[in-house]
């Protein structure tokens, strides 16, 4: 059995990492006060412009690792602008942002197949290499723990958790978090002490936006290898994890492992003996059943931001 988990948990780590980083973008969208269910489609967009950049400049720079690092920074750009669509909706126009999100997910998909028919004519972009895995010196060697998190490493990994630090310290120990988290609980409060609370919940979409791309970037340079215009759901699961993990970002760490280590699992019970004994598809909807059921269990006491979702009307005119 321990021998099982030792060869799963690398991989269920390598799918945790781009849910992670989607679920803190969301995060930092809701806590300002918009909900963005186009996570799925930012991280369509992130994806695409992560390969095209990536396939370009590989032909250009073959063998050149700093290309991967290109590549994250235009995917996490493009997607950050692309999101301006969804903020301009739920924020100027005061739409519905469920709509709005919903028609973010519709456009990002159709129109990626479009351009990349358009480049490659398949519909897919395959870039020649992503990260390859490591074992971290010396940690690897740890017992138990080294084999666990220090093997089959990617860079991406570790770049996510300290993103995941990083966000922690700014929600929760800095005057900007302090004023983010203040527009998704009492934005008309915000207001009146000064804070623009239109351009936070803009900042707030956008830092979604960019970490969304990251995150449709990363699958695409550590298991994935290719733009096929959907990244299997995952920000929707990415959300599910948001609202899992109390709209806190160690809930959220906790939230997306266990996700990642379900799916994973799911994934290759049946070339794993001790696992081909159970029917794959109780395996497959087993973390959404489980995200149901603590839903409803903690829908009283859930801690989401008392104005996220609800348009902001200025007072002054």
């Amino acid at each position: 059995m321990w021998t099982t988990i030792e060869q799963i948990f690398p991989y269920a780590i390598a799918y945790t990492i781009p849910l992670l980083i989607t679920a803190l973008g969301a995060l930092f969208s809701e806590r300002s006060g918009v909900v963005n269910i186009g996570l799925d489609g930012l991280m369509i967009v992130g994806s695409f412009i992560g390969a095209f950049v990536i396939f370009k400049m590989q032909a250009q720079w073959p063998g050149q690792s700093w290309v991967l690092w290109v590549g994250l920074l235009a995917a996490a750009a493009a997607s950050a602008l692309f999101s301006l669509l969804h903020a301009f909706a739920s924020i100027n126009l005061s739409a519905n942002q469920i709509i709005s999100g919903t028609a973010i997910n519709m456009i990002a998909g159709a129109l990626t197949i479009f351009l990349a028919r358009n480049i490659t004519g398949s519909g897919k972009i395959s870039i020649t290499n992503g990260f390859a895995p490591f074992d971290v010196p010396w940690l690897s060697k740890i017992p138990i723990i080294g084999d666990l998190f220090f093997t089959k490493t990617y860079a991406t990994t570790w770049l996510v958790l300290l993103v995941l630090v990083l966000s922690a310290l700014v929600l929760y120990r800095t005057p900007f978090g302090l004023r983010l988290r203040s527009c998704g609980e009492h934005p008309h409060a915000a207001e009146a002490a000064g804070i623009k609370v239109q351009s936070m919940r803009y900042v707030g979409v956008m830092i979604s936006g960019a970490f969304s791309g990251l995150g449709g970037a990363v699958i695409l340079l550590t298991y994935s290898g290719e733009f096929t215009g959907n990244v299997a759901g995952l920000g929707f699961l990415a959300l599910a994890s948001l609202i899992f993990g109390q709209w806190k970002p160690l809930g959220i760490l906790l939230a997306t492992l266990f996700f990642g280590f379900a799916t994973t699992v799911a994934n290759v019970s049946q070339v794993i003996p001790s696992l081909a004994v159970f029917p794959p598809v109780i395996l497959k909807i087993f973390p959404y059943v489980v995200t149901l059921i603590a839903l409803v269990i903690f829908s009283k006491s859930s801690n989401a931001p008392k104005a996220v979702g609800e348009p902001f009307d200025s007072g002054k005119r």
